[in-house]
């Protein structure tokens, strides 16, 4: 007995999938990444004011805005970007001792100081 020439049609199709699947990830757009800060009971409302004038460079009215959302609705979005960004963000956030999380953007245009979902 000898192999048959099917199998060389099975390899072949197989390889064409393979290719589209790449070349698929390699050309999908960066998704937005938002870096959250949670309300905690912990840090003083102006504490938070001063790590986000100091790290990120925002400036008072800013930075007051964005705590302020955090006080009042429980969180704040406040930085956004590529996940590696935004994870190097919330490891800087946790050495100021505050909470932070991060999340995919749900629709690709949260801006940082529009908020968000309340914690529920």
């Amino acid at each position: 007995m000898t192999p048959s020439v099917a199998f060389g049609t099975d390899i072949d199709e197989r390889t064409e999938v393979v290719e589209q699947t790449s070349t698929d990830v390699l050309t999908a757009p960066d998704i937005p990444w938002n870096l959250v800060i949670w309300n905690d009971p912990v840090n003083l409302m102006s504490y938070v004011s001063y790590v986000f004038q100091s790290y990120f460079g925002y400036s008072e009215s800013k930075a007051h805005k964005l705590m302020m959302e955090v006080h009042r609705k429980g969180r704040s979005i406040v930085a956004h970007g590529s996940k590696e960004q935004v994870e190097q963000h919330a490891v800087a956030m946790h050495g100021f001792g505050l909470w932070a999380t991060v999340e995919k953007a749900a629709s690709g245009n949260e801006a940082p100081g529009k908020g968000g979902r309340q914690r529920g």
